[in-house]
């Protein structure tokens, strides 16, 4: 499955390698979304559908593990879902220009799950009747949800500057380096000032 910049995963047939349209993914987002909306909004459909006919005419109730699940599995669905919908390429991947800054083209689930990840570990921290496991799926969800924002918020950082065209990741601190980023602009504002008092 390959990843085209500015366009995303282009799916492919496993069979004939044809690859999938909108027409295909639409109706699977449509699928998940279904069950999340489920999952999320009516939880007690679950226990509806798996009970058999009772002798007894209690009504039965979904334990706090049962809602618990149910809450985030759909949370999780939803997430999957948005991210189909929203990375299905508009048009074929011939039709793009080939100067896409490749830089600041972040990973296509990357916005869905670390939104996914941020609500189920804020739900799960409020959460107290599952025991441990409400713990376990906090800190899991937080690490994953807190590394999506660090990496949605620091990830497009340009390796090489704009002024001066130096690799950021070079360093004059230990060794010197003459290449180093921050000697590279000290040159260019020094030039820079040149220029100005010539002028």
């Amino acid at each position: 499955m390959p990843f085209h910049p500015g366009v995303g995963w282009q799916l492919q047939c496993a069979v004939c390698s044809f690859p999938l349209s909108k027409l295909s993914l639409i109706p699977s987002a449509q699928r998940l979304l279904i069950s999340a909306s489920l999952l999320t909004l009516f939880p007690r459909l679950l226990l509806f559908m798996s009970e058999t006919m009772r002798e007894s005419k209690q009504p039965s109730v979904l334990t706090p593990l049962e809602s618990f699940l149910a809450l985030h599995l759909g949370i999780w669905l939803a997430a999957v879902a948005v991210a189909l919908v929203l990375n299905i390429p508009p048009t074929p991947a011939t039709d793009l220009p080939e100067e896409k800054n490749v830089a600041t083209m972040y990973h296509p689930l990357l916005g869905p799950i670390t939104v996914a990840a941020n609500i189920t570990a804020f739900l799960s921290y409020n959460t107290r009747n599952v025991g441990t496991l409400s713990w376990l799926v906090f800190v899991g969800s937080a690490v994953i949800g807190l590394w999506g924002l660090w990496t949605i918020v620091f990830g497009s950082s340009s390796l090489v500057s704009k002024t001066t065209g130096a690799d950021k990741r070079t360093s004059s601190f230990l060794f010197g380096n003459r290449s180093a980023a921050s000697v590279q602009k000290k040159q260019w504002r020094k030039g820079q000032k040149k220029m100005q008092q010539s002028t």
